[in-house]
């Protein structure tokens, strides 16, 4: 659950990163139950890979990909965040860094991982923009090349985090969902129609995703006892 303070600013594509709020911040919270309980996940099943997606646009999926993959790096983790929304790219919008090489070139062997992925403010966090639109994300991202390209990452990362796009809209999120150890849903509160959250559970069991749960964004900060815990602190 990620409350509205962390919504995102409508007016620009770059979106609100914890290192913006303070660190005791109702949101920042928010974040860093969702990595533990993500972690107590793992006994039977090492979380290694992972696809934040949701059912359609707008729900603030880019957004708790990015600040999920901040609070894992905070922990000491060697993370990658890859931008594998090939039709509506935005990862590089919130890190303010260059999409002119990315993803694209590094599964179509036009590079190496070492030279396209793009250090941040954290040491521990690495981020693979989308590099060049490809005219077919669908049959790129299902490609023995894109098995080839995870399973690579995998020997140098110790979580590998997929901003996907909507599974209602397109196909790619499924594949990925196919192809990772878990699969995080995001609905937005007020936004978010139940029908449309029923067919993306659905659609992710088909393919035998494995679907961790879901995350709600956009919750009123007053509705939680987090904000009483914070003002009586």
């Amino acid at each position: 659950m990620v409350h509205r303070k962390f919504k995102n600013d409508k007016n620009s594509r770059k979106r609100f990163l914890l290192t913006t709020l303070e660190n005791r911040s109702p949101a920042a919270e928010q974040f860093r139950t969702l990595r533990t309980n993500m972690q107590f996940m793992q006994i039977d099943r090492k979380l290694k890979t992972l696809v934040v997606t949701s059912p359609l646009p707008g729900e603030g999926k880019s957004t708790i990909a990015a600040n999920l993959s901040i609070v894992l790096a905070q922990q000491e983790s060697k993370v990658l965040l890859i931008d594998t929304d090939l039709r509506k790219p935005s990862v590089h919008y919130t890190f303010e860094i260059s999409n002119n090489i990315g993803f694209t070139n590094v599964v179509t062997n036009q590079a190496g991982i070492k030279n396209a992925v793009k250090r941040t403010f954290n040491p521990n966090l690495s981020v693979l923009t989308s590099g060049p639109l490809p005219p077919n994300p669908s049959e790129l991202l299902a490609s023995n090349r894109m098995k080839r390209f995870i399973e690579e990452a995998k020997k140098q990362y110790d979580y590998i985090v997929f901003d996907a796009p909507p599974v209602n809209a397109v196909t790619d999120g499924l594949i990925l969902s196919s192809m990772v150890d878990g699969t995080m849903l995001v609905i937005r509160n007020g936004k978010t129609e139940i029908e449309q959250a029923k067919k993306a559970v659905g659609s992710i069991q088909k393919v035998e995703g494995n679907l961790l749960g879901a995350v709600l964004n956009d919750c009123p900060v007053k509705d939680t006892p987090y904000s009483y815990y914070y003002e009586e602190g």
